[in-house]
């Protein structure tokens, strides 16, 4: 089976998948830990696979997309000392399949180049992908599916804590979408404020983008562990897609290793496709 896992810089997705088929067959949702040790990582990875019914035994390969470097070589550590696998890094030198038409492409993060290559796969291009997490990230790829550019914004989690933290009358609140926006409390104004004004930043960039294609209307897709906030919310936002990027790992996966399995190894093949706007 394959493992494929997202390391975010809050949390860390895991996805199990049976060789050759496109099903998520289990998924797991864990926080981001960087002092993590890679036998944490085992004991803990070992155990949910086991109230799941799976073994660490199943997995005969690994795809790691991460932008959290301490945690990618845990991981690393854990697939290569534990496993005895090679796993497959994701980073903007792989053969990938797309263009990345920006000035820095090396510079992009992993989950990015995952969640366009799986949005075109189901959605084809041109679309707009917006991964809602610790950051905000809004992603536009071509009728080609090559990543065209985006934009980066503070989360909403992060927005909250950061004005908790340095306002020192205002205080954490939960997140819900409001349905009004004249706030008669602080806890409204907060949620006003920053889940609503976030969700108006979001349709602001998506309508701005649209026009930047030269369309009248795109795919836009909503991912990440924040995106059940504004699911439904928007007329603008026509699809979600809870396990985008564990679909992107596997796609990238099997394209990598595509002509390697028939001839029986497990070495990904190199080639990037790299260029500038």
């Amino acid at each position: 089976m394959l493992l494929a896992a997202d390391i975010g810089n809050s949390n860390t997705l895991l996805g199990l998948y049976a060789k050759g088929q496109e099903a998520l067959i289990a998924s797991w949702r864990l926080s981001t830990d960087r002092d993590r040790m890679p036998d944490d990582w085992l004991a803990l990875t070992a155990s949910l696979f086991q109230t799941g019914g799976f073994s660490l035994d199943d997995v005969d390969a690994v795809i790691l997309s991460s932008v959290v470097p301490p945690v990618t070589t845990a991981l690393q550590a854990l697939a290569r000392d534990r496993l005895g696998l090679t796993p497959i890094i994701i980073d903007p030198t792989l053969d990938l399949g797309i263009q990345l038409l920006v000035e820095e492409p090396t510079r992009l993060g992993a989950d990015r180049l995952v969640d366009c290559i799986a949005a075109f796969a189901k959605y084809g291009g041109p679309a707009i992908i917006i991964d809602l997490g610790t950051a905000t990230t809004v992603d536009a790829i071509s009728v080609a599916g090559d990543f065209l550019g985006g934009a980066i914004a503070t989360g909403v989690g992060t927005s909250l804590q950061a004005l908790a933290t340095n306002a020192s009358q205002l205080f954490n609140i939960e997140l819900t979408l409001p349905r009004h926006t004249l706030g008669k409390n602080t806890v409204d104004q907060l949620r006003i404020g920053i889940v609503l004004g976030h969700l108006a930043m979001l349709e602001g960039l998506v309508v701005r983008m649209t026009r930047e294609l030269g369309q009248e209307s795109v795919p836009v897709i909503l991912t990440g562990g924040l995106a059940p906030l504004f699911v439904d919310q928007s007329p603008l936002f026509n699809h979600y897609e809870p396990d985008l990027t564990l679909n992107g790992l596997r796609l990238i996966y099997q394209r990598l290793t595509a002509g390697d399995e028939q001839h029986g190894n497990g070495r990904p093949n190199p080639g990037p496709r790299l260029g500038r706007a």
